[in-house]
């Protein structure tokens, strides 16, 4: 059997997409319960942690819970085992369950929240609505024995280094050779101690985005050959990526607001949603942004969108989208739950690939209204 992995091994592949870096200074992100200092053979994914999903976390025998929405996002001031957040608390501790939050990072994230909606509608050229952060870029060079050259190339690359635009893997390599004299105490994965040796080395040089060096640094580590790697990191000016909450995009064809109403609630399994503007009205370019997000109707209209859909909209704010003649489309808070198998699926990916690890989507129903 495969040897179990910790919790501290799961969530740095996971925040290798999804960084605690990219949130928002508000928000309340990474562990919320328990401690990741522990190995889990079962990971459930949620979209929030309510006490029915708590339940069926302990019927699972789940180690680990990875969830969208923080179960301590307003701070406590009492753990309080007669009220419900106290509750759920309490199971968790008892039963060892560890809860992990990743919220507003997952948001910004490339391939997150907002792609995913964006990309279940089959949205095209899309591009982000509100900037939060630009990805500083650093240059890694490292060295390590031609033999390393390829595998650790691969390693780090996997990690997030190395994107050019939609270019991945570009790297450029050196040829040389390296010295060096392990001392005492060493134990050198080539040649012997107080004695010089040279070696042929590749000098490897390549990109890597401020939000993926820890994950990359850390693939570089557990792939390299030596006990000590010689490695240079340089900051760059290079311009870097822009990140933030939102996408705004083009539908591939026209269609009416009736026509995209049908269609958000088939891609985003919603049984029904409110929406604002005429029916009839052709509309293709199309804003989104998952959770909350009437603050930004100003810059849905600013990016060209004819409509944006996004939830929790209340009543004045939208009569303000009517009036700038931006159509909206509110197919709730939990729409996000679209989320769930995407973060499920990474997990499997990156997880499972020489492990014994059982990922679970949860099965509770956490959305609290209903519709009739």
């Amino acid at each position: 059997m495969n040897a179990t992995l910790t919790g501290q091994e799961i969530i740095r592949a996971f925040e290798s997409w999804s960084p605690k870096s990219l949130a928002y200074d508000w928000d309340n992100v990474g562990l919320q319960v328990g401690t990741l200092n522990k190995p889990v053979e079962t990971v459930m994914v949620t979209l929030d942690v309510l006490e029915n999903v708590v339940d069926e976390a302990i019927e699972k025998n789940v180690d680990l819970i990875i969830a969208h929405h923080p179960l301590l996002f307003v701070k406590l001031k009492q753990i309080n085992f007669d009220t419900p957040k106290g509750r759920i608390v309490r199971k968790l501790i008892q039963h060892d369950i560890t809860v992990y939050a990743a919220h507003t990072n997952l948001d910004v994230a490339k391939g997150g929240v907002n792609d995913v909606m964006a990309e279940l509608l089959g949205l095209r050229h899309t591009k982000v609505l509100i900037p939060h952060t630009k990805d500083e870029l650093v240059k890694l060079v490292v060295f390590v024995p031609e033999g390393n050259a390829e595998s650790l190339r691969d390693a780090i690359s996997e990690a997030g280094a190395g994107y050019i635009g939609n270019y991945s893997h570009c790297t450029y390599e050196l040829s040389g050779r390296g010295t060096f004299m392990p001392r005492e105490g060493t134990n050198p994965h080539i040649g012997e101690q107080n004695k010089l040796e040279k070696v042929d080395e590749k000098r490897i040089e390549t990109i890597v985005p401020k939000s993926k060096l820890d994950s990359v640094l850390q693939a570089m580590h557990s792939t390299h050959p030596y006990e000590e790697v010689a490695y240079d990191l340089y900051p760059l000016i290079n311009e870097g990526e822009i990140l933030g909450v939102g996408r705004v995009g083009d539908l591939e064809e026209a269609m009416t607001l009736k026509e995209l109403n049908e269609l958000v609630k088939e891609k985003y399994q919603v049984p029904a949603l409110r929406f604002a503007g005429d029916p009839s009205k052709k509309v293709k370019r199309v804003a989104v942004l998952g959770g909350s997000g009437e603050d930004y109707i100003h810059q849905a209209k600013q990016s060209g969108a004819d409509v944006y859909i996004t939830g929790d909209m209340t009543f004045h704010i939208t009569q303000d989208a009517e009036a700038m003649g931006l159509a909206i489309i509110d197919p709730g808070h939990y729409s996000e739950k679209v989320i769930v198998p995407k973060i499920a699926s990474y997990i499997e990916e990156h997880c499972n690939t020489n492990h014994q690890l059982t990922v679970l989507q949860s099965d509770s129903h956490t959305e609290p209204f209903i519709f009739d």
